[in-house]
């Protein structure tokens, strides 16, 4: 079900967000007595790489002259407090902490002034690589398509905080911390150029990028997306059984 937040009680919906005949049903909800799933049901996850320099400084690249656009599947994607599972393929599975945008309306050819009206609302994102299978491959879909592979959550936000800042937290020892204000390409433009190639359905998700201090995550990690007035998106770690 969906549902939002209303001082301390989850009001529920009668559709998603985004979709005009939602109305508040009367019914709340207790947040306690919930389990918090991805506030998202994507079509398609649009991703970009490289698009803080310190992050393609750290690998060894550089920077792009367009945004780097790549595809994670909807499969991957997981909610607040699920496990991110290692798959076996892989001895270097890093981190990505990102901001992450929800579509809300269906849009193509969007110009970058009026991106805003397209936008349901944003949230935390973790965008989970195999590093070393990107580096073989040379491209990142397949590195960055597994299971679990896309946390998203708490929830969506419809407000992005001026001074907004992307941290990232394993084991509570802090990893990752950027402005979103250093991203190459903006919300605005990054959405406005995704849609000049492919129609955005209301709830795809873009991923705008993940600032320097990428690491590994072993089995036993918790690691934590935390956007300050977003929201904090904790998951735990384990191998795949």
């Amino acid at each position: 079900m969906w549902g939002c937040v209303h001082d301390e009680v989850i009001l529920r919906l009668s559709h998603a967000p985004w979709d005009s005949r939602s109305i508040r049903t009367g019914e709340e909800i207790d947040p306690a007595a919930v389990r918090l799933l991805a506030p998202a049901e994507p079509s398609k996850i649009v991703a970009v790489g490289r698009n803080y320099a310190d992050h393609a400084a750290e690998l060894g690249l550089a920077t792009a002259e367009r945004p780097r656009i790549f595809f994670k599947p909807p499969s991957a994607v997981i909610g607040q407090g699920e496990t991110i599972v290692l798959p076996p393929q892989s001895a270097e599975v890093h981190h990505e902490a990102e901001l992450a945008v929800v579509i809300g309306r269906r849009c193509r050819n969007v110009p970058s002034d009026r991106v805003s009206g397209v936008i349901a609302g944003y949230t935390c994102a973790n965008d989970v690589t195999a590093r070393d299978l990107q580096r073989r491959d040379g491209q990142p879909s397949y590195a960055k398509a597994f299971d679990t592979f896309c946390p998203l959550g708490p929830w969506l936000v419809t407000d992005l905080p001026a001074g907004c800042r992307v941290r990232c937290r394993v084991n509570d020892v802090l990893r990752q911390d950027g402005e979103v204000a250093d991203m190459l390409t903006s919300v605005t433009e990054l959405v406005a150029y995704i849609s000049e190639a492919m129609t955005l359905l209301p709830g795809d998700v873009v991923l705008t990028g993940t600032p320097a201090g990428v690491g590994v995550l072993v089995a036993g990690d918790t690691v934590t997306v935390d956007i300050p007035g977003v929201g904090e998106l904790t998951n735990p770690v384990d191998a795949a059984r």
